[in-house]
């Protein structure tokens, strides 16, 4: 029996020629499992596993443009044609289970050549099979662990645009429906934008003008080349979390700038970029950051961040916070999050007939969900 009150979470969005069956989004999550940056079986089972579980947008990891731009070398990549076929494959089991597929396009600047969380900490040296030529906007290191970047000069930074470009190519030749471009966490496009990380004295640097300059030439220049009917994102840090860094009135001053380039959705996060910033981490503790750019700026926004819960994440899209609820962690400890939603939600969703002879889920009883914060 349909519910009384439809949960807003289990309702299509149209983006587009997009359209997402739900606004529940499994977000770009690194496994630091790929050999010159191929996809491969983990990542058909990992990502599948989460479209058999009713993810309505499921995201690769962050992918690296460039293979200087990864973070470990176990990234994944799309700097080359040979990196499409494993990920067509991919694109291809997420549409049989009607799930859209979504890759987040990346460089981690001076975060790179980096050990994987659980091979150690700082740099991957070359002899290990990191790499010496970590860019970044300025010769800042991230920490003293971290590698020491090369400032990028005006080529580089040209062939890193191309990059994106290129890779955006790449991407709608895998079949994905949705493009994100990382500009958040510290890596490369958020480097440039926050005046902690951006010490330049040209036009990339400087003004809130020159910083964002960057992001919105790669936003272009992947707009031109990814087919307009499909949705493109942006992921942003909204805020540094500390004194004279990047801040929630220059995010929205960036999304309004981003919408009017042909930007769908703004992914909104925080920090990264500060070692130590002190940050209030709690259930919804970045959910006022989507709400007010939103508000702001017209342009549709996503939350992500200590989202775990299914009536928390119905508040957040039904009080106007948000357009998608974008979770990573609780993904990771159950897979199936959104069928298992449905049912404490009161909501009938479809099960993979292979399980049905499971039986229903259990249904918890449902608690009322009002418009009240």
């Amino acid at each position: 029996m349909a519910s009384e009150n439809p949960a807003h979470l289990f309702s299509p969005l149209q983006i587009g020629s997009v359209t997402l069956p739900n606004r529940i989004v499994v977000s770009p999550m690194c496994e630091y499992s790929c050999e010159d940056g191929f996809a491969n079986d983990w990542h058909l089972v990992h990502l599948g596993s989460r479209a058999v579980g009713g993810g309505g947008l499921v995201f690769t990891e962050a992918t690296a443009v460039t293979p200087e731009g990864r973070i470990s070398p176990q990234d994944l990549g799309l700097w080359k044609d040979e990196h499409i076929a494993p990920l067509a494959r991919i694109t291809a089991f997420l549409h049989s289970q009607g799930a859209r597929a979504g890759i987040q396009l990346a460089h981690a600047g001076r975060k790179a050549s980096t050990f994987r969380p659980w091979s150690g900490e700082g740099v991957v040296t070359p002899e290990a099979g990191g790499w010496s030529n970590v860019l970044a906007p300025s010769a800042i290191p991230f920490s003293p662990n971290y590698p020491q970047p090369r400032e990028l000069d005006h080529a580089g930074i040209a062939a890193i645009t191309l990059a994106f470009r290129a890779a955006a190519v790449r991407a709608d030749q895998a079949g994905f429906d949705v493009i994100e471009i990382h500009s958040a966490h510290g890596y490369l496009l958020h480097e440039f934008l926050s005046p902690i990380s951006n010490h330049r004295s040209d036009e990339y640097g400087g003004s809130f003008e020159n910083r964002v300059r960057l992001l919105l030439e790669v936003t272009s220049a992947v707009r031109e080349v990814w087919p307009r009917e499909r949705p493109l994102f942006v992921r942003i840090s909204a805020t540094d979390w500390t004194e004279d860094g990047w801040d929630l009135p220059q995010s929205v001053r960036l999304a309004a700038l981003l919408r009017d380039r042909g930007v769908d959705l703004i992914d909104v996060s925080s920090g990264g970029n500060v070692l130590g910033a002190a940050i209030p981490v709690g259930p919804g503790y970045q959910t006022p950051f989507s709400e007010a750019i939103r508000a702001q700026t017209g342009i549709l926004t996503g939350a992500v961040g200590m989202i775990t819960d299914p009536a928390q994440a119905e508040h957040i899209l039904r009080t106007g916070q948000a357009d998608l609820v974008i979770i990573a962690r609780e993904f990771l400890r159950d897979p199936y999050w959104p069928l298992h939603a449905a049912a404490a939600l009161g909501e009938t969703t479809s099960w993979p007939v292979q399980y049905l002879r499971a039986g229903p889920p259990k249904s918890p009883a449902r608690a009322p969900i009002g418009n009240n914060r």
